[in-house]
């Protein structure tokens, strides 16, 4: 079975670590392929843009869901964004069902997360 891409968001981000993104179970559904009960996604370009006047600061994180832990830090580690500007990520990123990739903006509602890759089923 083959990728199929797609994109993530507009979501604004809070100024306490919530979920973001976490890939779907297949359980239930009408046909889903043999022996698969998980997707997956494959992100490639993530964009944080900061909507505001002032700058903010914002930390994605991989891994519990809501998580903020020191340790679980992914991109953008209290990056400040400067005013009506943005900044990308790109690279090959996957994400499990068992993983939450969370994310926090020093100001709740100030960052919006966009993101696109492919989601996948785990064989």
């Amino acid at each position: 079975m083959q990728n199929k891409a797609c994109r993530i968001g507009p979501v604004a981000l809070a100024n306490a670590a919530a979920n973001i993104v976490n890939p779907p179970t297949l359980t239930g559904g009408v046909n889903p392929p043999a022996l698969s009960t998980a997707s997956y996604l494959l992100l490639t370009h993530i964009r944080l843009v900061n909507k505001t006047a002032g700058a903010v600061t914002a930390t994605l994180y991989i891994g519990l869901t809501g998580g903020s832990a020191a340790g679980t830090e992914f991109a953008f580690n209290a990056y400040s964004i400067a005013a009506q500007s943005y900044v990308d990520w790109y690279g090959r990123l996957r994400l499990d069902t068992a993983d939450f990739l969370t994310g926090l903006a020093s100001a709740s509602t100030s960052i919006t997360f966009e993101a696109e890759g492919e989601i996948g089923v785990a064989g």
